[in-house]
């Protein structure tokens, strides 16, 4: 009993010694590991602020580029040169009325619009089509353009053929909605006039009935509820059975002026706006 106790005294002392020694060594280990993990936590956070420091200098210089890239140059010279020349031939005309009678006659609507956009076209080009000259639609003829009036709309043309205008936006009467619910949406169309739209109508208003065709000039001003249009033979009269019109540029009414004129049975109008792809010619 005694030897037992003995034998397991130097045994329990053993232990107690390897405890003691096993205990430094494990707490060594532990030590050296919360080193570690110290350091790996700290390289980590670096890392980490690193990243953060990279991510926040992309979004704020995506910001900046958002906020200060222009409007597409090409588009924007296309659009002033446009302007211009009406412009140009505006001041040209004197406030006198310039003959609009025949076919070839650059005063009549449509042809002053026309012409504007081919004496300045060839500057320009889609980047989509580059080797094809742009070309602007003519009015749809009369008879594609039933049940409504002539005049509202162009010519469905594709761009691969050159045209470089889309439909923005488009208002028909429509008989099956009340009349001030198609005021409502006619007044909407207007408000979504940009400067270089091309305007298209059927009409029946103060100056005359039938199709006319507008350049707007500027936005859609929601303060004044106005826009700036320029065109020639909107006013007019005829001598000695030929017919004269104005050039008008920078004219402003108001959008309800417009709709007088268009928001009624078969009658519309139509917003064309050049393409966002539009690059210089080489």
């Amino acid at each position: 009993m005694g030897l037992r106790m003995a034998g397991n005294e130097r045994g329990n002392s053993r232990r107690r010694m390897l405890k003691m020694k096993g205990g430094t060594f494990f707490r060594k280990m532990v030590l050296v590991m919360l080193a570690g993990l110290l350091l790996m936590s700290i390289a980590g956070a670096a890392a980490e602020t690193a990243d953060d420091d990279v991510i926040v200098e992309i979004i704020l210089d995506e910001t900046a580029e958002t906020e200060e890239t222009p409007d597409n140059p090409a588009r924007e010279a296309f659009i002033n040169d446009i302007i211009s020349l009406g412009e140009e031939l505006y001041h040209k005309a004197g406030g006198k009325l310039q003959r609009a009678h025949y076919k070839g006659d650059i005063y009549v609507c449509k042809n002053f619009t026309v012409y504007l956009f081919r004496q300045t076209r060839d500057k320009y080009r889609m980047a989509e089509y580059p080797d094809t000259q742009l070309k602007i639609p003519d009015n749809m003829p009369e008879k594609q353009c039933r049940p409504y009036y002539y005049g509202y709309c162009w010519k469905d043309v594709p761009a691969k053929d050159g045209n470089p205008f889309y439909e923005a936006a488009q208002f028909l009467y429509d008989t099956s909605l009340s009349a001030e619910e198609n005021r409502e949406l006619a007044l909407a169309f207007m408000r979504q006039v940009k400067r270089g739209d091309y305007f298209q109508m059927t009409a029946k208003y103060s100056h005359g009935t039938g199709a006319h065709s507008a350049i707007m000039i500027s936005d859609y001003d929601p303060e004044t509820n106005t826009v700036h249009w320029m065109d020639s033979n909107m006013a007019g009269k005829k001598i000695n059975g030929i017919r004269y019109g104005m050039v008008q540029f920078d004219a402003e009414e108001s959008i309800e002026w417009w709709v007088d004129a268009f928001c009624m049975k078969k009658r519309g109008a139509t917003l064309y706006r050049l393409r966002d792809d539009i690059i210089f010619a080489d």
